[in-house]
């Protein structure tokens, strides 16, 4: 589907928010140490990745002939690029209550930076002219795959009420984030499309990304929430410090039944296997009318002014 003809289309606008998290509790969630160190690591795993993601597009942006899509494309990198710093300045919030975040930030760089960047592992090979176009494509690709489940978390949390419990400014951070995430879901996917042309290679080269992508994710989540979580010293964090990833990962879905606090295991999953349909599109993911109500209600949002 063409950027041109999904309903309710409307221009992305970047918004310059800020966030004082000086009084924010570690444990911003209550009574959750295992959901707030869990989203509280997404704050180490954001800022390279979404600075990754600007610059990625913006070297797609001369092979897109798609003037809507390339509105699209150019207000996505204002977004991201605003996300990435609203987390960065997020660290500071870990820095303050003990965290070391060297260990988790220099695996992160490392896989923006070495392995996914121009040059992967240094590979120079793949500054030929001839292998140049496919794999910046295939990296639209992989953000294409990740902004699945930043899409559809996005549309979790403006259909989640357990955060109105939380801390309101660290839960204000996050549905900002994922509420724009759902305002522009369907970007990467569209450019990520436009760039293939051939709809086969398009299918099959979507799948394969899935099926690296969300073992991955989950491996993410669970290895820079247990770093956190072994540097707190209550109980709970400490028992989950010592727990293995896949433990960590299926807490996901107790937690998450019981709370609601966090996305369920299942919840994930089911997103991946709706993303396996030939007729596959994450417009039907969210709700955008929804994420514009938060921005009208979002504190941060109305502190400032759009552009």
């Amino acid at each position: 589907m063409n950027a041109a003809v999904h309903p309710n289309h409307h221009p992305l606008k970047a918004r310059r928010v800020e966030f004082d998290l000086s009084n924010s509790p570690l444990h911003w969630i209550p009574n959750d140490a295992f959901a707030s160190h869990a989203i509280n690591g997404v704050n180490l795993l954001l800022p390279a990745g979404e600075f990754w993601f600007c610059r990625i597009f913006n070297k797609a942006l001369p092979y897109v002939t798609d003037p809507i899509l390339r509105s699209d494309v150019q207000g996505f990198i204002r977004q991201e690029a605003i996300h990435a710093r609203a987390h960065a300045s997020a660290q500071d919030f870990l820095h303050a209550h003990g965290m070391n975040t060297d260990e988790v930030l220099g695996r992160v760089n490392w896989l923006f930076e070495e392995l996914l960047g121009d040059a992967p592992l240094g590979i120079s090979a793949l500054k030929l002219k001839s292998l140049e176009k496919p794999w910046l494509i295939l990296r639209v690709g992989i953000i294409a795959t990740i902004e699945h489940f930043t899409g559809v978390l996005g549309q979790w949390s403006l259909d989640n009420t357990s955060w109105d419990l939380a801390d309101p400014v660290v839960a204000d951070l996050f549905r900002w984030h994922l509420a724009e995430e759902v305002e522009h879901r369907t970007v990467a996917f569209d450019l990520y499309e436009h760039l293939c042309q051939n709809q086969l290679g398009f299918y099959v080269s979507r799948q394969a990304l899935m099926a690296a992508v969300f073992p991955l994710f989950l491996y993410f989540l669970a290895s820079t929430g247990r770093n956190l979580a072994r540097q707190d010293t209550d109980a709970e964090s400490l028992k989950l410090g010592k727990q293995s990833l896949l433990r960590l990962v299926l807490k996901l879905e107790t937690v998450g039944r019981k709370t609601e606090n966090v996305p369920k295991l299942s919840f994930l999953t089911l997103a991946t296997i709706r993303w396996i349909s030939p007729k596959f599109n994450p417009i039907d993911e969210g709700n955008t009318q929804q994420a514009l109500d938060y921005f009208a209600k979002s504190p941060a949002v109305q502190a400032i002014k759009t552009y």
